[in-house]
């Protein structure tokens, strides 16, 4: 029988947390009773966490500028891809929305999820 119940404060959630964290060494067997308790531990972790400390998505400029960061890739990078530097510049600064036919380019070459980029974002006055 599990020991399981919801989390619904601050002390359940450190508790769920630290019950889950002795299976991090020590993986269960999938389809035994302790993988089960993994499994509903986790998801009873995901769901306070979800509803605790929602995280907004980034907008598709953040999350293209984190994603160059994290590849390596400059704005000389994007320029290219784009066939076009003031393009590149444009964007990066808020100046000119992303096309379909750029977030296509970043979807295909890149490999960004194109659901992050296609979120409304504000643009800059000129």
């Amino acid at each position: 029988m599990m020991d399981i119940r919801p989390i619904r404060t601050e002390a359940d959630h450190d508790w769920a947390l630290a019950e889950i964290a002795r299976y991090f060494d020590n993986q269960p067997t999938p389809g035994t009773p302790d993988a089960d308790r993994f499994d509903v531990l986790a998801d009873l972790i995901e769901a306070y966490e979800d509803r605790n400390f929602p995280i907004e998505p980034m907008e598709p400029i953040d999350f293209l500028r984190a994603h160059m960061e994290a590849t390596g890739r400059t704005q000389a990078d994007l320029a290219a891809l784009f066939g076009s530097r003031p393009r590149a510049s444009e964007v990066l600064n808020r100046k000119r929305a992303l096309t379909l036919d750029m977030i296509h380019k970043l979807s295909s070459e890149w490999h960004i999820p194109a659901d992050c980029l296609v979120r409304p974002y504000h643009l800059v006055a000129a």
